[in-house]
């Protein structure tokens, strides 16, 4: 059985969710969110964290260091979102030493340079906001004001994804 072509949207309103429908019945949505954002980025793992660090330097400088940042082939969308971030706490001798670590989804290896920030943009506010909160959205639009256009087109393009495949 499929999944829902609108999963993805299900927080948004029926308008919103009528227009991709549409967009996606048409097979038009691929080309649209293309013409929005061309290509894909060029970020290996190994320059992940550089990316993540210069955001997190730019915005967030008091917050708490993060330890690592990597592309993981086990977050799967649907059960865990776009990313994660962790929180490590181990005791070593006698000292506690605590890590905050993104993963991001491979999914998003192959995708534009914008849909990897906001998904990092993401995951840094959750450094200083825990909660899905006001608070945790300011500081999303701080570090990234289109960050709202931009989770949408994120999710359109999972909508696209499971239907038609890749884009980029």
């Amino acid at each position: 059985m499929n999944p829902h072509p609108l999963r993805y949207l299900s927080a948004y309103s029926s308008d919103v969710q009528h227009q991709a429908n549409q967009l996606l019945n048409s097979n038009q949505l691929g080309s649209l969110l293309k013409q929005r954002h061309p290509q894909a980025h060029q970020l290996s793992s190994g320059l992940l964290y550089d990316y993540a660090q210069d955001l997190k330097n730019r915005y967030m400088r008091s917050s708490p260091p993060i330890s690592k940042v990597i592309y993981d082939d086990k977050i799967h969308v649907v059960e865990h979102a776009l990313g994660l971030h962790t929180f490590v706490s181990r005791v070593q001798g006698g000292k506690l030493k605590a890590k905050n670590e993104i993963r991001i989804s491979t999914l998003f290896r192959n995708t534009p340079e914008a849909f990897l920030r906001m998904i990092i943009v993401h995951e840094l506010s959750h450094l200083k906001e825990k909660a899905h909160n006001k608070a945790f959205y300011k500081l999303c639009q701080h570090m990234e004001p289109d960050y709202f256009q931009l989770e949408l087109d994120v999710r359109l393009y999972l909508c696209h994804r499971d239907l038609y495949g890749d884009l980029w």
